[in-house]
């Protein structure tokens, strides 16, 4: 297998694309793509201050390289959320992810903020679901919840107009997946490359990978040599993302290009207004009484209720 753009062996073969790459044009043709889809999104320009979610994976420490490559000028938000790897593992989930991506930062001179909930606001995401009985047998709402609430709250105090984060095209298809098959309607309104800053406490986010196959940004990773924490988050392990991609990958196995045709259609119909919400529907922001964050119903914001719920642990 050879390299169209060279004739050298070739790294990768992209089936849905019918391109084979060297190293080189490979870590040349995958920043382009993404440049050209931050274009026709029109989701920032290099005057905006950007703010990229990284988490150690290979996604958006990749993401973040591609834009630096890009010359658009930055910073990195990191969350530790207190998260150990499965029992007898003796992976410490959060300290190896924190670890490689203050590794990443330092080693590009890049600006990196950490914020750690435990050390913060007093319990990590395992402890804070257990406590406030939220989070079931897996606390992935909490993380959910806790995260978004903290990605715009750093955005939005440090000043930074767009929050950029990872999402790939498989993460992108799982989700319209499942949203479709249960038609989920207030979820496929929501889903897009873009969300628009709503009110004057919310921060632009956008998708700059997703149109990229997941398979894409790990080679893109190796290729540059960023080291990630490979394993997945241990309460993803049996989720229904998971299985919804097992699902694609073997659709896609069969026909080359299908997950990114499904993604694109599903773009095309919203475009024309297929998941227009209705104009009444449009959500009126608040102001936080605690914390100052907007939210959507009066009062406190659901994280600030959510702390309220979580009195801290006894001792012994």
């Amino acid at each position: 297998m050879k390299c169209r753009s060279c004739g050298q062996p070739a790294i990768i073969n992209m089936r849905q694309h019918k391109l084979a790459l060297c190293r080189a044009h490979f870590l040349d043709w995958l920043p382009a793509q993404t440049e050209r889809f931050i274009r026709h999104y029109k989701m920032f320009t290099p005057g905006d201050k950007i703010l990229v979610a990284v988490s150690g994976g290979k996604d958006s420490l990749s993401l973040w390289d591609m834009l630096t490559r890009l010359g658009y000028p930055a910073d990195g938000v990191y969350i530790s959320l207190g998260i150990d790897g499965a029992p007898g593992s003796g992976l410490h989930y959060s300290e190896e992810s924190r670890r490689l991506t203050e590794q990443f930062a330092l080693a590009r001179s890049l600006r990196l903020h950490v914020v750690d909930l435990a050390a913060s606001y007093g319990a990590g995401i395992p402890d804070l679901a257990q406590r406030t009985r939220r989070g079931h047998d897996k606390p992935c709402s909490v993380c959910g919840l806790v995260k978004r609430y903290l990605m715009n709250r750093v955005a939005r105090e440090g000043g930074y107009t767009v929050l950029a984060t990872g999402h790939n095209l498989d993460d992108e298809a799982a989700v319209l997946m499942q949203n479709t098959l249960t038609w989920s309607a207030d979820y496929l309104m929501r889903q897009s490359p873009v969300l628009p800053a709503t009110g004057s406490g919310l921060v632009r986010k956008v998708k700059p990978v997703c149109r990229v196959y997941e398979r894409e940004m790990a080679a893109y990773a190796l290729a540059s040599g960023i080291e990630y924490i490979y394993d997945e988050c241990p309460y993803a392990v049996g989720s229904n993302t998971l299985w919804y991609k097992e699902i694609l990958n073997q659709m896609e196995e069969k026909r080359p290009g299908l997950k990114l045709q499904y993604y694109l259609g599903f773009l095309q119909a919203r475009e024309a207004g297929l998941f227009a919400p209705a104009a009444e529907d449009a959500a009126e922001l608040h102001t936080c009484v605690t914390c100052g964050q907007p939210t959507v119903a009066p009062g406190q914001c659901s994280f600030c209720r959510l702390w309220e719920k979580a009195p801290p642990a006894e001792n012994g």
